[in-house]
């Protein structure tokens, strides 16, 4: 399931650092602007504890975890959507992405230039805002005029739907606010899928902090947590310099004592693939045994013979039913055999929502 989710941010404020942490694609990580032009994408472990126990049970001869796709894309700076700096790059890389994690600078460095002179995430941000919304009222205006035309004349209901919802947005974005922050009916969201906004993407934002504040935050992060109080976005906090010391670190012995000495129990890294994750609507399925462990990527909400499809075409196609464990009983009872005996697995037929961390088995007839 090929979902990404894009890295964002000014210049110089820890996007490459950050990427590099995460993914075995380095991407230059240099203390001036532009160090990354091409996007970098890196295919991403997802960390599964649930996973993690069904391998200590089975003992598999292989194990296969869920992946995210991140992209490290090049940084913006004002008059992008004009075309300034790498502006058309930018925004172009943007709109084939899912999801968008943005990157904050929230840390006093003397020693890493920021491209306006002074540590402001709340400026940073509204920089890289006002550009994406100013390209999304281009979308809008190159739209509107044709799409009116058909919902006047012809009464064409789709093109009706969307002048409305390109209204709503248009207002919106005027004001200052990204289109995320427009609630809509199911038929509008539906209508509004077809003009692919910037600003209407899931977003996450990444406060990048120093060793001092990676536990309790400070004072920008407090700003940022303000700003973005109407969006409904999650706020995680990251030191990225420290991330890429305990990406050096051999062991995970090592690591999680580096961890322990800064009062954490987990590395941000691992806090932001789950974010990252969890922001693109995606969940996790397992299938456990002796053979393989292995975590299956699902859109949310996914009825029982999609995911079915997932493993193979056939398996949706002649699909019967779905044998269904809760990961609870698994690890308590042991094994299949003994979720059986115990009467712990449910036979779900085609209409089963599928769960995050569900156990499955499949039957089907081609």
């Amino acid at each position: 399931m090929s979902l990404q989710c894009g890295i964002v941010g000014l210049p110089n404020v820890g996007k490459s650092t950050l990427f590099n942490c995460l993914s075995n694609a380095k991407a230059q990580a240099a203390n001036f602007p532009f160090c990354t032009i091409e996007p970098n994408v890196g295919v991403i472990t997802v960390p599964d504890e649930r996973l993690n126990k069904l391998v200590e049970i089975e003992h598999p001869a292989s194990v296969v975890p869920a992946t995210v796709e991140i992209v490290d894309i090049a940084g913006l700076v004002k008059g992008a959507s004009k075309g300034e700096g790498l502006g058309n790059k930018f925004l172009g890389n943007i709109r084939t992405c899912d999801a968008i994690i943005h990157v904050l600078r929230c840390f006093d460095d003397d020693n890493v230039t920021h491209v306006d002179g002074s540590v402001d995430p709340i400026r940073d941000k509204q920089t890289i805002d006002l550009e994406l919304q100013f390209k999304d009222l281009e979308t809008i205006e190159n739209r509107y005029e044709k799409e009116a035309k058909k919902a006047k004349a012809g009464g064409d209901a789709k093109a009706k739907k969307l002048v409305e919802v390109m209204d709503l947005y248009k207002a919106a974005l005027l004001g200052g606010k990204n289109a995320r922050t427009v609630e809509l009916d199911e038929s509008q969201l539906e209508a509004a899928k077809d003009l692919m906004l910037l600003t209407a993407k899931p977003v996450l934002y990444v406060c990048n902090v120093d060793e001092g504040s990676v536990k309790n935050g400070n004072k920008y992060v407090d700003m940022v947590k303000e700003s973005v109080s109407s969006e409904a976005a999650e706020v995680l906090v990251i030191g990225a310099a420290i991330e890429a010391d305990i990406a050096e670190l051999e062991t995970y012995e090592e690591k999680q004592m580096f961890l322990e000495d800064l009062g954490l129990s987990e590395s941000g890294v691992n806090r932001l693939i789950k974010a990252a994750y969890k922001l693109l609507g995606l969940q996790t399925f397992l299938t456990a045994g002796p053979k393989e462990c292995r975590a299956w990527t699902f859109r949310k909400g996914m009825k029982a013979p999609q995911t079915a499809g997932i493993i193979h075409s056939d398996f949706e196609r002649g699909f019967i039913r779905a044998e269904v464990i809760k990961y609870d009983d698994y690890v308590t009872l042991g094994s299949e055999a003994k979720c059986r005996e115990a009467g712990k697995i449910a036979v779900e037929g085609k209409d089963y929502i599928v769960q995050d961390g569900d156990i499955m088995h499949f039957r089907f007839n081609v």
